[in-house]
């Protein structure tokens, strides 16, 4: 049914009705906006399809933890939002605790979502996009998805495993530049995150790798890992350690044995 639906649309618009027609429903989907409110903050987030509308529907429910860490920034620091994928926590991050957000998203296909969700919410004066991939090392490379759905996550930059250190089931890929987390202060002078957030489906410990100057200066991370996967694991345990950083505290997000983990600052550290 789902691919006669696509052949008597694309049928029909070779026609310059059917093509009249098919703008207007690219234009109604693309315009399609959900509203969601959370502790009093009002935001409005774009929902072309099933994965965008899940994730605004679920921003709730779907990592309450993530929202605990948000809440409990300082008002107006600074916010490295890594894997922002279409901006949800971004958004959220710079209108309840009013942060300076630079969100790094890579993805084609996610990044004019979280241009639009920033917009929509009156947020350009906050947050930065960075279409930069993050890694351990300056240059160009390949950035690898299992999806090109809006929305969609499971990528990798680099390297051909997944989330779980397994090989990434790839249906699209294209070469773009990445840099570590330094350069990217050092290079783009984009300031040094007082907070940072990684989510970026099994590359998290290779980005720990390029960033110790920017974990010295940090108060608190939020990284999802999978302890499945004992390489991104213990180096990444590793790397927040040597930093002078403590977990906090570990949350089962649901799937497997991956958790968001919240590690704060020692207040021993000499860092």
């Amino acid at each position: 049914m789902k691919k006669l639906l696509i052949r008597i649309v694309l049928g029909s618009s070779r026609t310059r009705f059917g093509l009249y027609v098919y703008q207007q429903i690219l234009d109604a989907t693309m315009g399609r906006k959900w509203g969601v409110t959370y502790c009093s903050t009002e935001m409005r987030f774009s929902a072309p399809n099933q994965l965008t509308d899940y994730r605004v529907r679920t921003f709730e429910t779907k990592e309450p933890e993530t929202l605990d860490w948000i809440d409990s920034i300082s008002e107006g620091a600074v916010l490295w939002d890594v894997g922002a994928n279409v901006g949800l926590y971004s958004v959220y991050a710079a209108k309840a605790r009013k942060c300076v957000v630079y969100a790094f998203e890579p993805s084609v296909f996610n990044l004019e979502l979280l241009a639009r969700n920033i917009f929509v919410n009156d947020l350009q004066r906050q947050i930065t996009i960075v279409p930069i991939a993050l890694s351990d090392v300056l240059g160009e490379n390949t950035f690898r998805m299992s999806t090109t759905q809006w929305g969609g996550a499971l990528s990798t930059f680099g390297e051909e495993f997944d989330q779980d250190g397994l090989l990434l089931n790839e249906v699209f890929e294209y070469k773009t530049m990445g840099l570590s987390m330094n350069e990217a202060v050092t290079l783009l002078r984009i300031p040094g995150p007082r907070y940072l957030k990684i989510d970026v489906d099994g590359l998290e410990h290779f980005i720990l790798r390029g960033g110790s100057d920017v974990l010295g200066q940090v108060e608190s991370v939020l990284i999802e890992i999978n302890d499945d996967f004992s390489e991104q694991a213990e180096e990444s345990s590793r790397s927040l350690e040597e930093a002078g950083l403590s977990l906090y505290r570990k949350c089962d997000i649901g799937a497997a044995n991956m958790f968001n983990q919240w590690w704060v600052r020692d207040p021993n550290s000499s860092r």
